[in-house]
């Protein structure tokens, strides 16, 4: 494919940089606009940078949203639907695919009326209708903070009290501490299962053929304690459109088509003997399973989304195996405390005890006459990753190369990956679901 020129847009916080730098890398030309001010010199010395993005879209060959939010609300769908009816190739949502990420409630509408299975749950928007509601129904719930205050993701609460006590204690601090804030809150029932997405890459009329299974670790520290974060790191593997595809996401293609949707967007559910139960949305790309996703294309990352855009049915090779991806984070993370990310953080080197950079992605870093630097102020300046035949070599392989960064105060799990090698795998099989290499 002939050089492209593609424009990456961050409306919110700068999420997509590595894709640009693989973009870029591929011989293409990037443009990179990120609108926060904290964010600014994120990915500066990798890839070149605007200051006006829409100054640059007749440039564009193809418009790149990476997130559905503009600042604290949603709105890059609207964008992109614009976008669209101006003649302009775009990898974007729509207003009602945004509302499947901002609106819990809405989401599990449109999965009931197109015949998809959804656990019990409620929607609040008065923390004492909420109280009353677990009072009234004891058991175990999940509290889904709904709108722009879903990114705090510590605010996710997974009870354990069957009599869900827990679960109005979680209600009662949340309304004194977040209640001018936070718009409502879905409860959904708790099931036990393995907690498994399934992402599938839209090209505005269909899905393409390869289908990406995930797993997600949400909680800081290994074992899966802590206070929850955006993501620490991800397990995957590639399969054909198999049953966990068809009973998901594969009954909103006729919808995603009215939409006139183009990108990734992922379901999240839990799976046992029974069923499979979804849990949320995502409508855009992820992060950090993005870059985790090219780590594992085996065809051009640049050409997979120009066709992805155009419609040109895309022809994505991926590694049969599986892969894994690590963030590498430094304090504060994941809070927010400024002066100690002012002495421990900020401007840090990263060193590489080799010259390889095979498997080592930019999240908040920056490239200064050829040295790393950490950049923002999130504390999440690299995702390492790996793949292999086998998830433990996907992990050696990661760990490894993760071994060889030297960054003062770095910190990461070491435990992705391990829940499929110590059971969750097995237990999806034997229900009948698939793992890499089958169709």
């Amino acid at each position: 494919m002939d050089a492209k020129n593609f424009l990456f847009c961050s409306l919110d916080s700068a999420l997509i940089g590595d894709v640009a730098r693989q973009v870029h890398g591929e011989g293409h030309d990037v443009k990179y606009y990120i609108e926060s001010e904290r964010d600014k010199e994120i990915a500066d010395g990798f890839v070149a940078k605007t200051d006006d993005w829409r100054a640059e879209v007749d440039w564009a060959d193809v418009v790149i949203f990476d997130d559905i939010w503009v600042g604290s609300d949603v709105g890059t769908g609207a964008l992109a639907r614009e976008l669209r009816e101006d003649g302009t190739t775009v990898i974007g949502g729509t207003p009602n695919t945004d509302h499947l990420e901002e609106d819990r409630g809405y989401a599990m509408e449109i999965l009931e009326e197109h015949g998809v299975n959804t656990i019990e749950h409620q929607v609040f928007s008065d923390f004492d209708e909420g109280i009353e509601f677990v009072e009234r129904n004891p058991a175990a719930y999940v509290i889904k903070p709904l709108g722009e205050v879903q990114n705090v993701k510590r605010l996710l609460y997974v009870g354990n009290e069957d009599d869900g006590s827990d679960v109005t204690g979680v209600l009662g601090a949340y309304k004194k501490a977040w209640g001018h804030r936070m718009k409502g809150f879905q409860l959904q029932r708790k099931v036990e299962g393995v907690e498994v997405a399934v992402c599938g890459f839209f090209d505005g009329e269909r899905f393409i053929d390869r289908v990406n299974f995930n797993f997600e670790h949400k909680k800081l520290f290994p074992g899966n304690i802590g206070p929850s974060t955006g993501e620490m790191g991800t397990s995957m593997f590639w399969a054909g459109q198999n049953d966990l595809f068809d009973e998901t996401l594969g009954r909103l293609e006729g919808w995603l088509a009215e939409e006139g949707y183009v990108g990734s967007i992922d379901i999240n559910c839990i799976v046992n003997e029974n069923g499979i139960y979804p849990l949320e949305f995502t409508p855009r790309f992820g992060y950090p399973t993005i870059t985790l996703q090219e780590e594992s294309f085996e065809s051009p990352t640049g050409q997979f989304l120009y066709d992805l855009a155009s419609g040109n049915d895309p022809d994505l090779t991926v590694h049969e195996g599986y892969q894994i991806g690590v963030r590498v984070v430094l304090p504060p993370f994941p809070f927010d405390d400024e002066k100690t990310y002012d002495e421990s953080s900020r401007n840090a080197a990263v060193v590489f005890e080799t010259d390889s950079r095979e498997g080592i992605h930019i999240e908040d870093a920056k490239n200064v006459e050829g040295q790393w630097r950490v950049a923002g102020d999130s504390g999440m300046p690299l995702v390492v990753t790996g793949k292999g035949e086998t998830m433990q070599e996907a992990r050696t392989v990661c760990y490894d190369r993760i071994d060889r960064i030297v960054i003062p105060n770095l910190y990461y799990r070491d435990d992705i990956g391990e829940r499929w090698i110590d059971g969750d795998g097995d237990r999806l099989l034997a229900w009948g679901y698939l793992g890499p290499n089958e169709d």
